[in-house]
């Protein structure tokens, strides 16, 4: 599978122009082969817009139907953010929509960074879907969610071969982006693509370096800090030489791991 990933600024307090900004990646990103398009945390209306903001731009699955309409003209599945609308209240949410247009995963984030999340989101997620595009079985977490080994180690348990993160990763966070990232790809033997913003939002200076991994750590491709996309293609192949190379999940031993969900 053939990923394309976005690194920018997108669209600020303005979902509708957040549809048109996507529209315009999608067929840039579709015109060079991608069978995928990976876009930020919050894509819709940008991350750092406030509780207010949030609400009055959050919106229900069935607001995403220009996304929709929009995977099923190109034929290219789309991950993106988004301010969720649940029962009244803000979810920090990013759906995987499949070519043909339909919602394969909707994913809430788990873990709520600092005041800022905690702030504007007052809905938080439970679950961690794994669903299957072409083959490949793709999870998803948002931004911190991705710091926490157990959340991407579930996924992969679960099956899956992919994770995709919308991130808003900002200064002086960079440890993240360049050894995390590889590191929870290795860890989990998974492709695992980071997509961050860039440049500045409302006084918040994100740092870039997106990056997408292969399962044994190496980075396949990897952005700096201004509006770029990436594409890397998955290789099942490959994938399965790395996990017969080095067995990690028919060599762990979870009956000593239980304290570690305390």
């Amino acid at each position: 599978m053939k990923i394309a990933l976005y690194q920018g600024p997108g669209a600020f307090n303005n979902p509708q122009a957040g549809f048109a900004h996507l529209h315009g990646v999608a067929t840039a990103a579709k015109a060079q082969g991608a069978e995928l398009l990976l876009l930020t945390e919050m894509y819709l209306s940008g991350y750092n817009i406030g509780p207010e903001a949030a609400l009055k731009h959050a919106i229900p699955r069935a607001g995403l139907a220009p996304a929709q309409e929009m995977a099923k003209s190109l034929h290219l599945a789309l991950v993106f953010g988004y301010p969720e609308l649940v029962d009244g209240k803000v979810a920090n949410a990013a759906v995987l929509i499949s070519p043909d247009g339909e919602i394969l995963l909707n994913y809430r984030k788990t873990h709520l960074f600092g005041a800022l999340d905690q702030g504007m989101f007052s809905a938080r997620g439970t679950e961690f879907p794994v669903a299957e595009l072409n083959g490949t079985k793709i999870g998803v977490l948002i931004c911190y969610d991705i710091e926490f080994p157990e959340p991407a180690r579930r996924l992969a348990l679960a099956g899956a071969d992919l994770i995709l993160v919308p991130t808003a990763v900002m200064e002086p966070y960079e440890q993240v982006a360049r050894h995390v990232i590889p590191s929870r790809a290795y860890e989990n033997q998974v492709y695992l693509a980071y997509a961050n913003h860039s440049g500045a939002e409302n006084g918040l200076g994100y740092i870039g370096l997106s990056s997408i991994c292969g399962p044994d750590g190496t980075v396949l491709a990897m952005a700096g800090k201004n509006e770029e996309l990436l594409f890397a293609d998955t290789d099942p192949a490959h994938h399965a030489a790395v996990r017969k190379a080095d067995p990690f999940f028919k060599d762990r031993r979870p009956e000593l791991y239980g304290p570690l969900a305390g």
